[in-house]
């Protein structure tokens, strides 16, 4: 696996430097913002993971989360003391795709880095031959391609999330499936199921189906079966 290059922003300058020390043992480069401008100013297309506070000086983490997603899709992942259920909502609200909180285990956060840039990899096709002659999956206007990350609704390129991008090929590959929460959290997060893990998976389904749907209220895409879970017919 090639070098990935994480961004660091905390406006704690040891908190930074343990966790860069930390990745950098691991083989990855790493860059370093103590507060939301900075990153802001250091983000690139070369940039593979974002790890980001909350409460900083100036813009708070959700803030700058929200202007980061104006310019890259790259995998965020929140690191914060903060540790209320509605912290974390708010966290994949703004952008973030995932929470981990403080103090942390040292081996926990290198697990999940490692997770969340293997994900990521697959869904860019770092280090993967895409078939580029594979077809779309065609559901009414919408058009989902199983590898490459393309999007299309109504022939109009979509932006996804990479997590939200998995989150809809996955139900698209499994037409007439219902997936419970637990099933799409154990699949596409790769961690065992937890409670909390159904606001996590409600945010990103709400989240995608305000990018696709006409009517989020009133979804034609991805539907829930009460009781069941979700699924895409």
């Amino acid at each position: 696996m090639q070098t990935s290059t994480i961004l660091i922003v905390d406006d704690d300058c040891d908190i930074r430097e343990v966790i860069s020390t930390l990745l950098q043992s691991e083989g990855f480069f790493t860059l370093q913002a103590c507060n939301g401008q900075e990153a802001l100013s250091l983000l690139s297309g070369n940039i593979d993971l974002i790890i980001l506070d909350i409460m900083m000086p100036g813009d708070s983490g959700f803030a700058i989360c929200k202007k980061i997603r104006r310019f890259t899709t790259a995998p965020i992942l929140y690191l914060s003391a903060k540790s209320l259920i509605s912290d974390k909502e708010a966290a994949f609200d703004s952008g973030g795709d995932d929470y981990l909180t403080k103090p942390f285990i040292p081996a926990d956060l290198l697990t999940r880095v490692k997770a969340i840039l293997r994900r990521y990899q697959i869904y860019r096709g770092k280090n993967y031959s895409l078939n580029l002659n594979q077809d779309f999956i065609q559901i009414n206007s919408l058009a989902v391609h199983p590898t490459s990350g393309e999007v299309f609704l109504n022939g109009t390129p979509i932006l996804l999330r990479h997590k939200e991008y998995q989150l809809l090929s996955f139900l698209s590959q499994n037409r007439g499936t219902v997936f419970s929460v637990q099933s799409l959290y154990e699949q596409l997060w790769g961690e065992p199921y937890l409670p909390s893990a159904n606001n996590t998976v409600m945010v990103h389904i709400r989240n995608l189906r305000q990018k696709i749907e006409a009517d989020p209220q009133r979804p034609k895409y991805i539907l829930t079966v009460w009781g069941e879970g979700y699924q895409i017919v």
